[in-house]
């Protein structure tokens, strides 16, 4: 080997151990906002109060710019490294994880549809900044949001159900309907004709931010639409279509990592308040057969779960790395795992919610210690989509070989 190839050698490895560190230090402190956060959880659960102070606690905690270069501020981590954050941040508050990873997958839109100098720019500003991104990207609910001309420049119309941080966001990422086709918008918080409704109060994920959001003759300047001129008549490339698995990448591990949280605490709970049943013949609920039983039962679907997660996003990053040159058929081998992945994590994360209290007895059902949240936040969001068809994708492709088809949900 000679001495050039020796030092460039020595130089990756310097490389690859100093994004390794980066890597550990966003885990850490991720691992202490989680630990922040489920000590109130219950508590905020039940106040259902606009998550500012969340935010801003992850703000402190330098999570929001993880994925931004280092030379604007960021520590250049990948996307499947910082959905690890998003199961890190869940293992303490499913909706502060929902949050965040909404977050991260929308600050990747610009990489995959705008232009280089739109990304390049959005970039500096994320990790200068510390931006938090809302979303108003769910197709489903209330009329279609529309961008149309309006003289020299455009304007936002109508009317979304769902749209999570979008009250809070510094900027917004947008979906609507131009001249009858996808764009995407990178809109800053608080534009005149922007409005969110206030009205989420559901089951689960109330920390979220998820309510109904309106836009009224919002006014929109070019460079805000991701994208070179023409803005129609452009197909979507099978790169840009890994929008969706971003999302679902990011689903898939704060179900995972609401598991992991939820049976810690059981097992907390366990080991300070449970008593073994009359007939298990012990003396302590951590000596219980049944209540051993179910421990490993659970533990062990989690780490599959976590375990098809790790893959899911090992797979998507390898997609990303391939590049615009990527094909349809490397794009669904892609989408397919994180969709594997969907499917397990929800059926894991969602029969772990729900066990937990056979491990702690009718006691932990006592609302004040609020166990009952970590089912109400999955079964709140694992029916965003519905879960079968993501098996029916998984089996399509396995059988037939025919790809999912891209949409906002696949």
């Amino acid at each position: 080997m000679s001495v050039e190839t020796e030092q460039s050698v020595e130089t990756e490895q310097s490389i690859q151990t100093t994004q390794d560190e980066r890597f550990a230090a966003a885990l850490h402190r991720a691992d202490l906002v989680a630990a922040e956060l489920r000590a109130t959880a219950a508590e905020r659960d039940r106040a259902n109060r606009t998550p500012r102070e969340e935010v801003e606690l992850l703000r402190r905690a330098d999570l929001l710019q993880v994925q931004e270069p280092v030379e604007y501020g960021g520590d250049g981590l990948s996307f499947a490294q910082a959905a690890q954050i998003v199961r890190r941040i869940a293992r303490g508050d499913t909706s502060i994880a929902h949050l965040i990873g909404y977050h991260y997958a929308q600050t990747r839109v610009a990489s995959l549809f705008g232009t280089p100098e739109q990304d390049a720019e959005l970039s500096r500003r994320n990790a200068q900044e510390k931006v938090f991104w809302g979303g108003v990207q769910n197709p489903r609910g209330g009329s279609d949001v529309v961008l149309t001309r309006d003289g020299d420049r455009f304007r936002l119309d109508g009317r979304r159900s769902f749209a999570s941080g979008a009250g809070l966001g510094d900027y917004l990422s947008v979906t609507a309907a131009f001249e009858g086709e996808l764009v995407f918008v990178a809109l800053p918080g608080g534009r005149k004709g922007f409005r969110a409704l206030g009205d989420w109060d559901n089951i689960g994920q109330r920390l979220t931010d998820s309510g109904g959001v309106e836009f009224t003759a919002t006014p929109v300047e070019r460079h805000e639409i991701l994208g070179p001129d023409p803005l129609t008549g452009r197909t979507i490339t099978p790169y840009q279509t890994l929008v969706t698995p971003h999302w679902q990448l990011a689903f898939v591990n704060f179900y995972v990592g609401t598991a992991e949280g939820a049976l810690d605490e059981a097992l907390d709970w366990t080991r300070l308040h449970a008593a073994p049943w009359e007939t298990s013949g012990v003396d302590s609920a951590t000596d219980d057969p049944y209540v051993l039983q179910t421990v490993g039962e659970l533990r062990s679907e989690i780490r599959a779960a976590a375990l098809l997660a790790d893959r899911a996003g090992d797979a998507l990053q390898h997609a990303l790395g391939i590049g615009e040159s990527i094909t349809e058929e490397e794009r669904a081998d892609a989408a397919v795992a994180v969709y594997e992945a969907k499917y397990l994590s929800t059926k894991v994360a969602l029969s772990v919610a729900s066990r937990l209290f056979e491990i702690q007895g009718a006691r932990a059902t006592t609302s004040a210690y609020g166990f009952d949240r970590h089912w109400r936040n999955l079964r709140t969001h694992t029916v965003h989509d519905p879960v079968a068809y993501k098996a029916r994708e998984v089996g399509d492709w396995t059988l037939n070989r025919r790809a999912p088809a891209f949409s906002l949900y696949r």
